[in-house]
């Protein structure tokens, strides 16, 4: 009977973790949409497929995806964008980067 709360509730904490992975990426798909998709004049398709999930993973680390954005998007300008909304739009491109085999809907 211990065994079983010990895996139920495993099971919970690791569908929750999950559920909050996505919801970064989906929240970040909202913003690209909200702010960038006018000034950058692409899809938000279009936007991820420029690199690889590896590649914008290690924009991430870096601390350059606000300066990798301007250079894709010209219109963006420096300080636009907060640390939060960066954050998840660059979740939202490693989920749809151009290797990921999934495609946004926006």
């Amino acid at each position: 009977m211990k065994l079983l709360k010990v895996i139920m509730t495993g099971s919970l904490v690791l569908g929750v973790a999950a559920t909050s992975l996505s919801a970064d990426a989906v929240k970040g798909q909202k913003l690209f949409i909200k702010l960038l998709k006018g000034p950058c004049d692409m899809t938000g398709a279009k936007f991820a497929a420029k690199h690889t999930q590896d590649e914008w993973k290690e924009l991430k680390a870096a601390g350059k995806f606000e300066a990798e954005t301007i250079k894709i998007c010209p219109n963006v300008k420096a300080g636009e964008l907060s640390e939060s909304v960066q954050e998840n739009i660059i979740d939202f491109a490693i989920e749809f980067a151009n290797d990921s085999g999934n495609v946004p809907s926006c």
